[in-house]
């Protein structure tokens, strides 16, 4: 049997094992339960297959399994009823055997498990979130995460991840902001390649190598109003520009699976859209992997977008367009066969889909080495040296937004300091979502931090809560101000959360202890399916804020939080301001790091923050032709794109254009000196816009083309250069090609999108 011979081609093996295959097993391929669903945990640790999948593999196969190390409240997993690092990659293994003994021809199971921000199983490393990630503005040292989160994940048996999210953000009112990069194609493009680099490595078929999925394909962010899932008004010519620019770029890179996005565009569901799956994603780009669905989405087409009015009928619309797997559907095991029993499909269609999917079995050496190494995963999952790449990143990826009369850092030898607000104690409120359950002391909160920075700190750190995220009790607002009048200053962790309910119950108000009852509650605010109408604070944070500064000591707001946050009265009021983001298990530690200067931060806004959420969209690539200004207020951002202070100064001199005219296809190198002015090293992101002067289509006034993060001594300069050609002066055109037109440009470079130095740039006609 050649597909059972490892020396043979793989193109092969597919066609020798699918012609071996019935209909029921080709179909099995396409099959995604939930993995979690498919096994038991013994009273002794170990864990057996459940009934109903014994049934679904005798029926003709599982292709793969989602999420059969996913822990949360959605799933159910606990602490208690879910696996340790050893004990899941000895579930996967007893999973695998059983699949592949039971099943005909012993084809493997796909383990495909969340990892967008670390591996979300009972143990992994919790990293801050993508909107942090972005915020890093360093490519390189999210390759080095993805790298750990592949080694983490495969030591388990996972071999695909669903990431990286590649969805451009127009409306941050959306809850799944937070899992994005932020809201410009380029920057989001050049973190996509180094995700998909990362996370597949040299080559598939290593133990610290898994499967990248590009999503949502696409325009998911993009969405009316901001809500998850609704409709999608763009022009095609927009849409290769802008969001389709980061999935090309990693299809580039050699990602291999693509996941479709919930949503319709102009009317079509992305799920059955065939000029995005086949005349663009495999004929234009030549994508050579396979495409999953999203949770469900197949079902949204008879209920929801109605675009199919039976089963039978959606199936066929989504595989003919071009979908290759469902995850964790019903629709393809229900329909499939009988589609093509009434001739809505042919089983070559079947056949190009399910071959796709063996392809990838193959090059990932599911085949043969299908099975994990429990004592690996034990030693690696969790290990302290991927803490610390978690602290350096969270370091990284916070933005310091404002520093009024160099507040911070503050001194370690300040007598007390008051620690209050609803997430300075609160562990799963800075972990984002897609988390998993975490034991106690897994994860370092704000108050950790900063006692711990402060050698303890138990006498000179207080603590209040305060209040909560949400709701509108104020009981613990006596106990807050009377910790705040006792202090030196005060720092505020405010902002919002992700958490689902852990379980954690209510809040002691008073010393912020949880209180488990019958009753859940959660402050979720953000996050899938928890979009918003505004972006102002929650509950009455933001007056227990204004109670608090009213006593005159130094304020110190630190937002932890998965979108942006609009309330001008603290960028008013507040002394310094600090945005975390969601920072992941490290998150105290890194904030701490910032707070007294063991860190200098570097971290830039990948997201313009509005100063009213009726300003929106901000996003600072904006038209030319996008009007003026509101009756009350103006179209600026609070916060620009790339902002973010440090506590050293930079100045930028000496931008240079040469040669200063070229043609369609030549290149300018463009260079600008940068110096550290200040008496600290400190990082900088020097970033790279360009402006087409005048077009055939109206055009953005800027658009970012290149970055680079430098670090500088005090008093050094340090002359970046970089390279402006065809891929940075090109537009998709009318006709929906990628074309120079000669004309004026101006190249801009500077610290963030409205401050920088200008040149000229003219290009010249041929001939």
């Amino acid at each position: 049997m050649i597909y059972k011979d490892k020396t043979s081609p793989v193109a092969d093996r597919v066609q020798d094992l699918l012609q071996r295959m019935t209909l029921g097993e080709k179909a099995g391929q396409l099959v995604q339960p939930f993995g979690w669903q498919c096994y038991e945990k013994r009273p002794d640790g170990t864990t057996g297959m459940t009934e109903a999948f014994k049934r679904q593999v005798a029926s003709g196969g599982v292709g793969s399994l989602y999420g059969t190390l996913r822990a949360d409240p959605w799933t159910g997993v606990t602490l208690e009823t879910g696996l340790s690092p050893k004990e899941g990659a000895e579930a996967v293994n007893a999973i695998q055997a059983y699949a592949m003994k039971e099943s005909r021809l012993g084809i493997p199971i796909l383990f495909g498990e969340e990892c967008s921000h670390g591996h979300m199983a009972i143990g992994a490393t919790v990293f801050p979130v993508q909107l942090a990630l972005g915020s890093m503005w360093n490519p390189e040292l999210y390759r080095e995460m993805c790298r750990v989160v592949a080694l983490e994940t495969r030591s388990q048996g996972g071999a695909a991840t669903y990431s990286p999210v590649l969805d451009v953000v127009r409306d941050p009112r959306w809850g799944r902001t937070e899992e994005t990069f932020g809201e410009d194609p380029f920057l989001i493009a050049t973190m996509g390649v180094e995700a998909v680099k990362g996370l597949q490595g040299d080559r598939l078929d290593t133990d610290d190598s898994v499967l990248a999925t590009l999503k949502h394909f696409a325009a998911y962010g993009s969405s009316e109003g901001g809500r998850n899932s609704a409709p999608v008004h763009m022009g095609l010519r927009e849409l290769h520009e802008v969001d389709l620019l980061p999935f090309r770029k990693a299809v580039e890179a050699g990602a291999l699976s693509i996941m479709t996005a919930y949503n319709e565009i102009d009317g079509v569901p992305c799920t059955t859209n065939r000029y995005l799956l086949q005349d663009v994603l495999r004929e234009q780009w030549g994508f050579d992997g396979f495409v999953i669905t999203d949770c469900g989405a197949l079902g949204m087409l008879t209920n929801g977008h109605n675009t199919a009015d039976s089963g039978e009928a959606a199936v066929a619309q989504a595989l003919l367009a071009g979908i290759d797997m469902e995850m964790s559907g019903e629709m393809f095991e229900k329909h499939i066969s009988s589609a093509i029993h009434h001739g809505r499909l042919q089983e070559s269609d079947l056949d190009r889909a399910a071959a796709r999917i063996l392809e990838l079995k193959f090059k990932l050496g599911l085949f043969d080495r299908p099975f994990a190494d429990p004592e690996q995963a034990e030693r690696t999952i969790g290990k302290p040296e991927h803490r610390e790449l978690a602290r350096r990143i969270a370091g990284e990826s916070i933005v310091m937004l404002k520093n009024e009369g160099g507040t911070l850092p503050l001194s370690k030898v300040i007598g007390k300091l008051a620690v209050i607000g609803p997430n300075a104690d609160a562990s799963y409120n800075q972990l984002g979502d897609y988390t998993s359950p975490q034991p106690k002391g897994a994860i370092v909160t704000v108050l950790d931090g900063i006692r711990n920075a402060l050698d303890g700190g138990l006498d000179r750190v207080l603590y209040a809560p305060g209040c909560r995220i949400k709701g509108d009790s104020r009981e613990g607002f006596t106990h807050a101000l009377a910790c705040a009048a006792e202090a030196d200053a005060v720092v505020m962790a405010i902002g919002g959360s992700s958490s689902r309910d852990f379980g954690e119950g209510t809040i002691d108000l008073l010393t912020g202890a949880s209180v488990v009852t019958e009753h859940s509650w959660s402050d979720m605010e953000c996050g899938e399916g928890i979009d918003r109408a505004t972006l102002n604070l929650m509950g009455v944070q933001l007056e227990l804020v204004q109670e608090i500064q009213k006593l005159g000591k130094p304020l110190i707001v630190v937002y932890i939080n998965g979108r942006p946050i609009a309330e001008p009265w603290i960028v008013e009021h507040a002394d310094a301001i600090l945005e975390a983001w969601y920072p992941g298990q490290e998150g105290g530690h890194a904030i701490a790091d910032i707070l007294f200067g063991a860190v200098n931060p570097s971290g830039r806004l990948t997201i313009s923050i509005p100063k009213h959420a009726g300003q929106l969209p901000v996003y600072y690539y904006k038209r030319r032709t996008r009007g003026k200004r509101y009756l009350e207020t103006d179209f600026n951002a609070e916060y620009p794109f790339g902002y973010g202070l440090s506590f050293s100064e930079f100045k930028y001199s000496n931008l240079k254009v040469e040669p200063s005219v070229i043609s369609a296809d030549g290149e300018a190198r463009v260079s600008v000196d940068v110096t550290n002015s200040s008496a600290r090293t400190g990082s900088e992101v020097v970033q790279l816009y360009i402006s087409d002067l005048a077009s055939s289509i109206t055009r953005p006034e800027k658009q970012l083309k290149a970055f680079r993060k430098i670090s500088l001594q005090p008093g050094d300069t340090q002359t970046v250069t970089f390279r402006v050609g065809r891929e940075q002066l090109e537009y998709v055109s009318a006709d929906l090609t990628r074309i120079v037109e000669p004309g004026e440009f101006t190249i801009m470079a500077g610290p963030h999108s409205a401050e920088y130095l200008t040149a000229p740039l003219h290009v010249r006609e041929e001939g």
